[in-house]
């Protein structure tokens, strides 16, 4: 098997120290390859990429109406977020508007990933609870979906949600199958870091899937107009979806509602690019996030939106990034290379 193109490399003292290979696809809603860099048809685990995937039975039901949330709620449900104490407290808000409390959460507990906001919880003699989790909000979604499912007994039926059998997480599969187009029922199937189903898709669908939320064309009504309320939902509130200093939030600062990027673990990224009716879908084979992907993305969102003023500047920064040691001294760059460049 071919290898995929180096995406990202790393230079030091004038020559590449390290490079990161992998694969990217840019697809229209009506299939048609706008890009394709090595292999785009293996499947990946997409992680927590398809937050806002798995969101559109949230919106598409009603459930988000009748609890009342709102655009910091909705971007929230899409977030892989820091567990600062906005994320906190919409969470636990979602949760209470739907009768419940932390503990209906099922994604597990761990500190903030804000060290920061970590040695603030530490100061003042808090723990972590499954409210920091960076997925809490997409779970506190879940629950929501799982009420107004639910009958006379809430509760007892949202318990167990994350299970692949269970009424919440069907509805949930079946949005990403119905979006991606992708048979899931076919696909290998894992267990994500918060515990919920993970099924493995090619890079060709996801992208599709990501053009399809960009336009709301080959989508359901329901689900056109879902992925239409959390994308600019996730404009309005980027904060909400990752955090201080992070990369999503500051791209979609920037950039507002011409892009919806979210990062997944293991080298994924995933964008809506609604301006143009593009979905992007890349993975770094390496499974290198923060260090290699983010600086692909930042590369290809240059290259496809070409913005200019501070968004251009931000994108050019950070597709070509200073590396810098314990000194503060530029020691090389890591740099996206020419295949992601015009």
């Amino acid at each position: 098997m071919a290898s995929n193109p180096s995406l990202v490399q790393a230079l030091r003292g004038g020559i590449v120290e390290s490079f990161h290979r992998g694969a990217v696809a840019v697809l229209d809603a009506g299939g048609t390859v706008h890009t394709a860099l090595g292999d785009i048809d293996r499947p990946v685990f997409p992680r927590s990429a398809v937050k806002l995937l798995q969101a559109l039975p949230l919106v598409a039901s009603g459930a988000a109406d009748r609890f009342g949330l709102d655009d910091a709620a909705l971007a929230l449900a899409c977030a892989s977020h820091n567990g600062e104490p906005a994320h906190v407290a919409t969470a636990a808000g979602m949760l209470a508007r739907a009768g419940l409390d932390a503990s209906a959460l099922e994604c597990g507990t761990h500190w903030p990933r804000d060290e920061s906001v970590l040695r603030a919880l530490v100061a003042e003699g808090g723990t972590a609870t499954a409210l920091h989790n960076n997925c809490s909000g997409k779970h506190a979604g879940f629950v929501c979906l799982g009420c107004a499912m639910a009958g006379g007994d809430p509760a007892g039926f949202v318990r167990g949600y994350v299970r692949p059998g269970h009424p919440v997480m069907r509805e949930v599969t079946a949005a990403v199958q119905a979006v991606t187009g992708h048979d899931l029922e076919r696909a290998a199937c894992g267990t994500d870091g918060c515990s919920i189903p993970t099924h493995a898709i090619p890079l060709r669908a996801l992208a599709l899937g990501f053009a399809r939320v960009a336009s709301g064309q080959g989508l359901a009504p329901e689900h056109a107009a879902a992925a239409r309320r959390l994308r600019q939902a996730v404009a309005r509130a980027p904060f909400m979806v990752a955090g201080s200093g992070r990369f999503d939030t500051r791209v979609m600062q920037a950039l507002g509602e011409q892009v919806c990027c979210k990062v997944g673990a293991e080298g994924v990224y995933c964008a809506a690019l609604p301006t143009l009716g593009l979905g992007l879908a890349l993975k770094v084979d390496d499974g290198n996030t923060a260090r290699a992907a983010e600086v692909a993305m930042a590369a290809l969102l240059q290259s496809l939106l070409q913005p200019d003023g501070e968004a251009g500047e931000l994108l050019r920064t950070l597709s070509d990034l200073p590396l810098h040691n314990w000194n503060g001294i530029e020691v090389g760059r890591l740099q996206a290379t020419s295949s992601l460049r015009p």
